[in-house]
């Protein structure tokens, strides 16, 4: 039976899979990378460090298996984040990534002079600081000698892609997050290229998600340990893989992923744009579309309180006192903003806030107010959705922060929404090993490779009593941010 590589290549590691075509995971591994934060507010990554992992991650995920029935390999990747190659395809600098604030300056200089009307007319979307583009204006104004030296720009996951097949490529989900792309007509927007001073030939080839894109070089499947002829599809931004791999396609589906970041993500057949351009307007892997709320901190907030401010790794035994009679009942409130927020405020000056505590509050309470602001800024984008006429009575859940039946249960009250955690919690990476499926004829569709293989382990409800209170606490957290949003600008 053929096998076929699933690759997550995330803000922190690079976590690899391996999978038959019937969804079996055999091996999962992975390999962590550090993180740089050259200034407040700036987060960058050396791509070299991504290509180490594949190269140490790849060859341990294969041992005690025949790699002769490796066929394809597809990635899942973090979105957004600025590669430039130099004309020798060298990187020029580190990855600035999607979590980023540098680009402030940038962003107003889109929206306000550029014009939010014309960026979403062009691209389906405005500038927000994570985004491609405003990078691109940043590096042009403050690093104008690397600048010049752009040959080919690409994002995290297709710099994987590049070093397995020597092309360079990009697939729609993810090119639609750099503020580049007409996401409608999926081809790149020559007059954004021309605003951001850079030309097409500079731009990878487009393809759809699960097209194949060439397969793996001699030289580095030699390395690696692979067959010359294993397949290498498109692959596709982190959220949209994620969705495939818990079987969000086609139209009305939804998936709220509690990673490092958090989103709603809702896929449709059909190109719509939410007027406010609170939601992103993006292509889908499985060559439809979708709108999406990325929240940037999401079980981040909880990792920070957990092993910064706790120094613990016990998340378990901290949640332990958050007993039944304390749900809904919390005094303390937590805005989840540590690296700014995307949507639905767009805001890079927004920052992390806790209010309420009294000479009482303990460590629980915090824990609890970090658990509960989370999900409340998961609500704002939910909302936002509602109000354009979309129903969500019930949503596919996955992530890290999904491990915690505390945090689930939180989430469904809060969002008054029926919540269902897949059978496989294996995001980005199973989706990627699909679409390569898919690439190689294993299935016909994305869609039928959904309905094989995503199956439904659990099915968490919400409580009536506990959605009155959590409605009670969301109204109070919606004052928070309006309250301090004039301050956070004063104090950055």
């Amino acid at each position: 039976m053929a096998l076929y590589i699933g690759i997550d290549l995330g803000t922190s590691a690079m976590k690899l899979l391996l999978m038959d075509g019937e969804g079996n995971i055999k091996n999962v591994v992975s390999k962590e990378y550090p993180l740089e934060f050259p200034q407040p507010g700036w987060s960058q990554q050396n791509p070299e460090d991504w290509k180490k992992a594949l190269y140490e991650g790849v060859p341990e995920l294969l041992k005690g298996f025949d790699a002769a029935s490796i066929a394809g390999i597809g990635c899942g990747g973090q979105m957004h984040g600025l590669v430039v190659l130099d004309e020798n395809d060298n990187v020029i600098r580190p990855a600035i990534l999607w979590n980023d604030g540098r680009t402030a300056k940038q962003v107003d200089y889109l929206n306000n002079e550029i014009g939010k009307e014309k960026l979403s007319a062009l691209t389906a979307n405005i500038a927000f600081a994570g985004f491609t583009a405003p990078k691109i204006l940043w590096m042009k104004e403050n690093e104008p000698e690397n600048f010049s030296k752009i040959a080919k720009i690409m994002l995290p996951k297709d710099y994987i892609n590049y070093i397995l097949t020597g092309v360079h490529s990009c697939d729609y989900s993810d090119a639609s997050g750099m503020l580049l792309l007409d996401v409608e007509h999926k081809c790149w927007s020559k007059e954004m290229l021309e605003i951001c001073g850079i030309t097409e030939a500079q731009m990878p080839a487009l393809f759809e998600s699960f097209a194949p894109i060439g397969t793996v070089m001699p030289s580095v499947a030699t390395q690696l340990g692979l067959p010359e002829n294993v397949t290498v599809c498109a692959g596709a931004g982190d959220n949209a893989a994620a969705a495939v791999g818990t079987g969000v396609v086609g139209e009305g589906g939804c998936n709220i992923s509690i990673g490092t970041s958090g989103t709603v993500f809702i896929s449709s057949e059909s190109f719509g744009v939410d007027d406010t351009n609170a939601l992103h307007a993006f292509a889908h892997a499985d060559g439809g579309w979708h709108l999406m709320g990325c929240m940037l901190s999401a079980a981040s907030c909880n990792k920070w309180l957990m092993d910064d401010i706790f120094k613990t790794k016990d998340y378990a035994a901290e949640q332990a006192p958050i007993t039944e009679d304390k749900l809904g009942e919390n005094h303390v409130y937590f805005l989840p903003y540590l690296m700014g927020e995307r949507s639905p405020i767009n805001d890079t000056n927004a920052r992390g806030t806790f209010i309420g505590m009294t000479m009482d509050t303990t460590r629980a309470d915090l824990t609890q107010a970090v658990l509960e602001g989370v999900a409340f800024a998961i609500r704002d984008s939910v909302e936002v959705a509602r109000s354009l006429g979309i129903t969500i009575n019930s949503s596919k859940i996955c992530g890290g922060g999904v491990k915690s039946k505390l945090w689930q249960r939180i989430f469904a009250n809060v969002l008054n929404c029926e919540l269902e955690i897949p059978v496989s919690e294996q995001g980005p990476g199973m989706g990627g090993a699909m679409l390569a499926m898919v690439a190689c004829g294993e299935y016909d569709s994305v869609k039928a490779c959904c309905e094989k293989l995503c199956a439904v382990a659990n099915t968490v409800k919400s409580e009536a009593k506990l959605v009155a209170k959590y409605e009670a606490r969301y109204q109070q957290f919606k004052k928070i941010y309006p309250a301090c949003k004039s301050l956070f600008a004063e104090l950055n």
